[in-house]
């Protein structure tokens, strides 16, 4: 069985949802570790428009649409790369709607009743008087299920993302390994290869800005209505932007605290350590608001002038996009479909003749008991909860050759596999391969009819007592 490589390159994703103009926040907190990323050695960048999730925020088609234009615009005029990194709109990718319900299906309602969204939202609710879940979607519930198959289609080992997103990783995380317990070994069965079917991606984060503040000292977000425009207006609306941060009453002279100060946060997000403790030493000696925030203006400016030029040649030249992006789109399916299919057979949705080949027909359907062919073997695989799978052929034939022992005829192999589908009479023990090394045996009656992968000895009593509880927790299903 081939090794499923996951680990060769280090895998990066991310995406912005596409309800609004992209503003600095976006760029300090997403846009800009995430291209920078992408120029690493050994990185395999995916970049993406989320336009699924725009859908649970806006129900304007128009603003979906031209955000879409210009979040694509200001990516590739930061600096993306499409030809080096894989560029997509999320709506393009139809294998992400399908592993959402794949996943959904095994996504506890208790942790998505812990979303930090879904629970803002019942607790304004709850606050204004109101029904806990009045105008609470299905879509906003669903949300974090359709963050983590945005990442789990790729296999993403970083996703970089603002600390309030830290959540959403650690769900997708959740919900991976209760698929990799589940599904594992059938997906190993479908794909022919070693491993989970899910790599558990981590939160990449700037420390220092991986949040920025807005005009008035909260998370900038479109949602509190204080951003400052990435591009929008140029650079006049950028400069009356800034002016319009909220700053306390202090007077020019008056010694400020910078760590009180979101505007020194922001101008800390763009400038280097020089110049960040240049500013500082000036706010404690008394420096004038108004002169710390022309200081911002000309340390953004001179960052974003030749990017915003770029993207205002790349909004006026559509085409452009639309092919960057269907190009995008390709590669991004050229991995996921493969990956999708094979999850589709380990839950069960496989294609009828490739079951009848592999001899995975249910063998307690009706007329399905047994292949047809009496010299065919039919296969099992019992799954532990570690991974450890046993595997069992029992083949008969009318020559009396069997995989598990002289059982004398067809019938018998029938019944033996039918009192292991229903876990009758199993045990697991310990036992010594050829090679020195430890195994797994499953035990029917006392005699071992599957045996597991070679395990260091150290570790063999640990995983037969996770068989054991895997096989008692099938019992009582």
């Amino acid at each position: 069985m081939a090794a499923r490589d996951t680990n060769r390159r280090r895998r990066v994703l991310t995406g912005i949802t596409t309800t609004g103009t992209p503003h600095l926040g976006n760029y300090v907190g997403a846009i800009r570790p995430a291209i920078a990323a992408s120029r690493e050695a050994g990185v395999e960048s995916f970049f993406f428009l989320a336009d699924y999730h725009a859908l649970i925020k806006s129900d304007d088609p128009a603003r979906v649409r031209r955000s879409r234009q210009e979040i694509a615009a200001t990516w590739l005029a930061c600096g993306l790369d499409a030809e080096r990194v894989v560029f997509y709109r999320q709506s393009d990718i139809r294998e992400i709607p399908e592993l959402t319900w794949l996943l959904t299906c095994v996504t506890a309602k208790g942790l998505l009743n812990r979303a930090h969204a879904y629970k803002a939202a019942v607790d304004q609710n709850v606050a204004n008087g109101e029904d806990a879940d009045a105008g609470v979607t299905a879509g906003l519930y669903m949300y974090p299920v359709l963050m983590a198959a945005d990442i789990l289609a790729f296999n993403a080992h970083q996703v970089p993302v603002g600390r309030d997103q830290i959540q959403h990783i650690e769900m997708a995380r959740d919900i991976a390994q209760r698929f990799n317990h589940l599904h594992g070994a059938a997906y190993r069965a479908a794909a022919g290869v070693d491993g989970e079917p899910f790599v558990l991606p981590e939160a990449l984060i700037e420390e220092s800005v991986a949040t920025l503040p807005g005009l008035d000292g909260r998370k900038m977000s479109k949602s509190y209505d204080n951003t400052i425009p990435l591009f929008e207006g140029g650079e006049r609306r950028l400069r009356e932007t800034i002016a319009r941060i909220v700053t306390d009453s202090r007077a020019p002279g008056e010694p400020k605290d910078p760590a009180e100060s979101h505007l020194y946060a922001i101008y800390r997000a763009f400038a280097s350590a020089d110049e960040a403790r240049a500013l500082e030493a000036d706010l404690i000696a008394g420096l004038g608001w108004g002169e710390a925030k022309q200081r911002l203006f000309e340390r953004v400016e001179r960052e974003l002038a030749p990017l915003r030029e770029r993207y205002q040649s790349l909004i006026a030249r559509p085409d452009e996009l639309e092919d960057i992006l269907r190009h995008g789109a390709e590669k991004a399916r050229a991995v996921a479909g493969p990956f999708v299919a094979h999850l589709r057979d380990a839950v069960g949705l496989s294609d009828f003749r490739r079951d009848v080949a592999a001899g995975r027909a249910d063998t307690k359907a009706a007329g399905a008991a047994a292949p047809a062919d009496d010299d065919a073997p039919t296969a099992l695989l019992v799954k532990g909860p570690s991974a450890r799978d046993f595997s069992l052929t029992i083949a008969y034939s009318k020559r009396g050759e069997f995989a598990t022992g002289d059982l004398g005829d067809k019938p018998a192999a029938i019944a033996l596999r039918r009192r292991i589908d229903a876990l009758d009479g199993l045990d697991v023990a310990i036992g010594t391969r050829e090679d020195g090394r430890a195994e797994l045996q499953l035990l029917l009656d006392g005699a071992a009819v599957a045996r597991s992968d070679g395990l260091e000895a150290a570790d063999a009593e640990a995983e037969r007592h996770k068989a054991v509880e895997s096989i008692r927790l099938r019992r009582e299903r």
